[in-house]
């Protein structure tokens, strides 16, 4: 009779042991630490948690603005050294006709910006799908103006005229040519709005995201679109 009761007592013990085995030592091995998942302590998903950093777009505008402020600075300082120039009446200053391109790239980045400006309206609206059109459309018509650049820069020398010899044709070459590099650049910004926009869901944080970057790209586009109009008055009826 003992020995019955010896083994139905030793029965539970042995339960009990096993199950503390499983939720306490063994735990251990599986999350790194000694702690209890079911207690008070850290739990096995702890040691994967950590604390995201929110978005700030507050850093991204002033990042944008001090690009813009170069931006303006560097281009500042060639149509000053222009007007000096232009103004000096020097005998090698012999001004041209804008070649047609000129007129068609002119059209063209007005158009992006309009483009562009609908696409941000679409992602303000969380309308995913009409914003990537919008945004291809303004990357086409960015990459069209830049091709509107080679040609005229292709007519210009067909007319055997060249950045030496002639101080306006070389401003010409230069500013247009420093101006398309900045285009180009917001090419490559934009499609950086474009792979974020690109899928229709997101979180909240990523929403966020996509809202701040379409403005802080927009802003640029639109600077290059403004930048562009002074420079084609500039050289069109400045001379």
């Amino acid at each position: 009779m003992e020995i019955g009761a010896a083994e139905i007592i030793e029965e539970p013990v042995n339960r009990k042991l096993r199950k503390r085995s499983l939720t306490g030592s063994s735990g251990s091995v599986g999350n790194g630490s000694g702690k209890n998942p079911g207690g008070g302590g850290d739990g096995p998903d702890d040691g994967d948690r950590s604390e995201v950093e929110p978005f700030r777009p507050g850093i991204s505008r002033i990042l944008t603005a001090f690009l813009l402020l170069v931006v303006l600075m560097t281009f500042g300082g060639l149509v000053a050294a222009y007007l000096v120039i232009a103004t000096n009446n020097v005998a090698e200053w012999r001004p041209f006709d804008l070649p047609l391109p000129v007129w068609f790239s002119t059209f063209l980045i007005l158009v992006s910006s309009v483009t562009y400006h609908l696409g941000k309206v679409a992602v303000d609206t969380d309308n995913q799908g009409i914003a990537k059109k919008w945004f291809i459309a303004t990357a086409a018509i960015g990459g069209t103006f830049i091709s509107s650049q080679l040609l005229a820069w292709v007519e210009l020398t067909a007319r055997g005229l060249y950045m030496t010899g002639n101080p306006y044709a070389g401003f010409f070459f230069v500013l247009t040519a420093v101006h398309a590099v900045h285009v180009l650049g917001g090419i490559i910004a934009l499609g950086a709005v474009l792979l974020r926009t690109w899928r229709p869901w997101a979180t909240e944080d990523e929403i966020i995201r996509r809202r701040a970057l379409a403005q802080v790209v927009g802003w640029y586009w639109h600077f290059m679109g403004a930048l562009w109009v002074v420079l084609f008055v500039l050289l069109g009826y400045w001379k």
